[in-house]
């Protein structure tokens, strides 16, 4: 099969309105406008984590002193802590945004029914949207990262390199926060957000290295797709890197595209059905 014939064939298979274009950016665009509505929402989503590292990292760590990593080096519990902060502060960006946003959006606002009315295709309103919660993920992700620069939790300047974590983290959970809200019919459906989120937040080795669980919850905690996010962000932030940070990349890389392509199928399915 020629180049040509296979990109007819994929025509085919998913209709233009469906395919997503450069459009994707009036999405974006439109988001933006309307965040000057709730903006201290937004600030206020930031704050929470500051709130968890001073209470948790800061206090709890004065009195459990260093942590010792894998790889037989210590260092002191609030800068272990912190980019597990950082990975859980981008999830959760990158989750609200995508679930409760864009629920309210398509089921009760209409806003995707009128987008449809122009050259806005729904592959374009998927792209959009994913973008959109990867870009508050970001914002929330560079704040937290200088606060922890200024706190002297970043052991050295690879830290900056954390936001790549970050971005990827944004990128694979409001991919497939997207593809999860194509499949709620209510705000009851919400708390199975809540059910998964919170295990996640809490049993990722976010607060403490994954070698103090049982064999069996090492086992489980390693399909967490934060844990993943967790030991790349941490690896940046500490200045220890290890092989396994691509593997980690790997997952979070692979979560964003299945979930992807489950939201612009369903949501374009939705949308014009």
């Amino acid at each position: 099969m020629t180049p040509t014939e296979s990109r007819a064939m994929g025509a085919r298979v998913i209709p233009s309105v469906v395919r997503p274009t450069y459009r994707a950016q009036h999405v974006l665009e439109r988001n933006w406008i309307a965040s000057g509505a709730f903006w201290k929402v937004m600030i206020a989503g930031f704050f929470e984590p500051v709130f968890y590292l001073l209470a948790i990292g800061v206090g709890l760590g004065a009195m459990i002193g260093d942590i010792t990593l894998a790889d037989g080096t210590s260092v002191p519990y609030a800068a272990f802590v912190a980019p597990g902060m950082l990975a859980a502060s981008a999830m959760n960006a990158a989750v609200m945004e995508s679930t409760f946003n864009v629920f309210f959006k398509f089921k009760y606002g209409r806003v995707y029914q009128a987008m449809l009315a122009t050259p806005i295709g729904a592959g374009d309103i998927a792209v959009g949207e994913i973008g959109w919660s990867l870009f508050r993920g970001f914002v929330y992700s560079a704040t937290f990262l200088a606060v922890m620069g200024v706190m002297g939790l970043t052991e050295s300047w690879w830290a900056i390199g954390a936001l790549l974590g970050t971005t990827l983290i944004g990128l694979a959970f409001g991919a497939v926060g997207m593809a999860a809200v194509t499949f709620m019919r209510s705000w009851q459906d919400f708390d199975l957000i809540t059910f998964v989120t919170l295990p996640l937040f809490l049993f990722s080795a976010t607060f403490y290295p994954i070698e103090v669980y049982p064999p069996w919850l090492q086992t489980v905690a390693t399909f967490s797709p934060l844990y993943h996010g967790a030991e790349l962000v941490r690896g940046f932030a500490l200045g220890r890197f290890d092989p396994s940070m691509l593997t980690n990349a790997l997952v979070l890389a692979s979560m964003a595209t299945v979930g992807a392509i489950i939201a612009v199928r369903r949501l374009g399915r939705l949308l014009l059905s």
